[in-house]
């Protein structure tokens, strides 16, 4: 059960500030659940710090920020002091909840039975880390845009185009905000950027055109947070040409904190989990096939595997990004 108590209503500098404190009785870490969300370590418009995360973006009411601190609390408790600034301050904070994993229920994969099926490796680090949670935003677009400039390429070419049009295009967050905080930019903005501004941010023309596709539709897109997980989403997502599975897959992971949802086509992936379950490395047949026992649960037993520490051995002299940006 959780808990969201109304704090305070106060002014801070150039906005005014609403705060709640959220209370749950199960335990919760909060940078290592809301990791998920960045997209690289300087991604503009997350910050993710000791025992605190600031989140730039934008809702129906205007733009916000919103600043998580977890608070001293009773074991196995935990507390969440959120505190939010700009007009859509208020929207922001009755996104908490959900942001925070409350809908996030792990009990039947905590069941003995169930944990008795799990590699030595998944149980032990679940052991470890009872405090992670997988969040939903409910925010569509704020992870479409992002997920799509990962399709195909490198996660340093992926993360620094993400940064460039962020730096140019996203709107100073409001409030206190930590500097260089950026709200990502509406669908119309998006539709904005020049086609120059994609190429020099690294972003071929593939990508580009279905982020448009997406933001052309967007008010469609985001009616989607309140669809069910399942078959009919992930349909409605995959009828934009240029989103596929695996991009599916990656935005319910964040939007709906999808607890099964398998990153199908990942670049590496497979080979990951088949060299951790198995020491052998397997394509995405494979994958799924010995992901097969844990249905329900697949994206929890991945996460799992990620927080173990398990490093897959590499072949070979890393892949150098091509720079076309000048050509």
């Amino acid at each position: 059960m959780s808990l969201s108590v109304p704090v305070s209503a106060a002014s801070g500098p150039g906005a005014a500030s609403l705060s709640l404190l959220w209370e749950s009785n199960r335990p919760f870490r909060l940078a290592q659940s809301l990791g998920i969300l960045a997209h690289g370590r300087k991604d503009p418009a997350v910050r993710i710090g000791p025992g605190v995360v600031w989140l730039a973006f934008s809702t129906p009411e205007g733009d916000a920020t919103l600043a998580l601190t977890e608070q001293p609390a009773p074991a196995p408790g935990a507390r969440v002091l959120a505190r939010a600034w700009g007009p859509g301050a208020e929207a922001a904070l009755a996104g908490v909840p959900a942001l925070l994993g409350e809908t996030d229920d792990w009990t039947s994969f905590d069941d003995p039975d169930f944990t008795a099926t799990l590699p030595a490796a998944v149980a032990q680090t679940r052991r470890r880390n009872p405090g992670l949670r997988l969040p939903a935003t409910g925010r569509m677009l704020d992870s479409i845009v992002p997920v799509i400039l990962e399709q195909k390429v490198t996660a340093m070419e992926a993360y620094y185009s993400w940064r460039y049009l962020l730096s140019r295009y996203g709107a100073d967050a409001p409030g206190p905000a930590p500097a260089g905080l950026k709200v990502p930019p509406a669908a119309s903005a998006w539709r904005r950027v020049p086609s120059w501004e994609w190429h020099r941010a690294g972003v071929d023309l593939h990508r580009s055109r279905t982020i448009l596709r997406a933001c052309a539709v967007a008010s469609g897109l985001e009616r989607l947070a309140g669809v069910p997980l399942g078959e009919d989403l992930t349909a409605r997502l995959c009828s934009v040409p240029g989103i596929g599975p695996w991009s599916a897959a990656e935005i319910t992971q964040r939007t709906h904190g999808a607890p099964d949802s398998v990153s199908v086509g990942d670049f590496h992936l497979a080979a990951y989990v088949g060299d951790a379950l198995t020491g052998r490395r397997t394509d995405d047949a494979g994958m799924l096939a010995l992901l097969e026992p844990w249905r329900g649960h697949r994206q929890r037993v991945v996460r799992l595997l990620v927080l173990s520490g398990f490093r897959k051995q590499t072949y070979g002299p890393r892949l150098t990004p091509e720079d076309h940006r000048n050509r």
